[in-house]
């Protein structure tokens, strides 16, 4: 019996040691670069730059860039992410500005349609999993985003302000060698579905464009960019975002569950909370949510006709309560 009990002791210890070395090796490499390797067809890249992609780059960007890129001064500049979840520890987004030092202003059309789609930057460093990547953006669209970059915008304005670097904590540095990596181009263009095609539209507005299902299922920890459906909980809610003051805001079930989802709202209820931020029992939804006005019409119906064919998760999510 000593015999056995020695063994497992080394045995134990031998886990111990691979598990410790394993933790160290991650601690000092750190979040994992990449080599930016550009198609040729990206290093001659120009998107258009008319007026119409340029509105369409700015109402993109009110819905996934301006929130999280915002200065104190209303510049996007960066700024400190309080509404990351707390065990991602303090972290900080980049300069957006047209800056060529500290912003953007020095990278090309091609150099940022590969970081937008990949994570990666035209130094090689990888942006970690808080930021999003937009893999099945449609091409125009991302040449929208890249166009109003481009624009004449007061908050793209060349800004030299900067925050120090992020000091990744270990799980960041964890998940970003482990769990997630640079998702790959698109082999063939990506396109904006008909809009005749509702359901498919829908499917793209909300996972291709908004990427609401990163927020709306189980864990940040746990999704899929690659392929959302396989994102544990999709839509299914309950995962514990931050609002500004750090308080846990978990996300709704917006699977069509009657009990737990919003299988008993109308689709007028769904429009109003989407584009306005109206909760359906009264008073304001609470941020991380906030009204995306910049939708058409048209997108927030097609949200809806999708979410009707997402699986349905019985999930109870426990609301938030703001402080009295």
């Amino acid at each position: 019996m000593k015999r056995v009990l020695k063994i497992l002791g080394i045995l134990l210890g031998v886990v111990v040691l691979i598990i410790g070395g394993f933790a160290a090796y991650i601690g000092i490499k750190g979040v994992p670069a990449y080599k930016a390797d550009y198609p040729p067809a990206l290093l001659s890249l120009q998107v258009p730059r008319d007026s119409a992609h340029v509105a369409r780059g700015a109402n993109i960007a009110a819905l996934l860039c301006n929130e999280c890129h915002k200065g104190e001064d209303g510049k996007l500049t960066g700024n400190i992410l309080p509404d990351l979840p707390k065990e991602f520890g303090k972290t900080v987004s980049y300069n957006i500005t047209q800056d060529p030092e500290h912003g953007i202003g020095g990278w090309t059309d091609g150099e940022l349609y590969y970081f937008l789609r990949t994570g990666i930057r035209k130094d090689g460093s990888w942006a970690p999993p808080f930021m999003p990547k937009f893999p099945l953006m449609a091409d125009d669209d991302l040449y929208s985003v890249i166009a109003w970059l481009r624009s004449d915008d007061p908050a793209l304005a060349a800004n030299s302000r900067e925050y120090p670097p992020n000091q990744y904590n270990f799980l960041i540095k964890f998940l970003s060698n482990v769990a997630f990596s640079p998702p790959p181009l698109p082999e063939k263009p990506v396109t904006v579905p008909d809009t005749t095609d509702i359901i498919a539209f829908g499917k793209y507005v909300a996972n291709g464009l908004c990427v609401c299902y990163a927020c709306h299922s189980a864990d940040f920890k746990t999704f899929s960019y690659l392929e959302p459906e396989r994102s544990a909980g999709f839509y299914g809610g309950g995962n514990p975002t931050l609002n500004k003051e750090g308080d846990v805001v978990p996300t709704a079930n917006l699977t069509m569950d009657k009990e737990t989802g919003i299988g008993n709202w109308t689709q007028q209820q769904f429009y109003d909370a989407v584009k306005y931020g109206k909760n359906p029992k009264g008073g304001p939804l609470h941020y991380p949510m906030f009204p995306h006005t910049t939708l058409t019409d048209t997108e927030v119906n097609a949200i809806w006709a999708y979410l009707q064919t997402v699986p349905h998760i019985k999930n109870p999510v426990a609301r938030y309560q703001p402080k009295q």
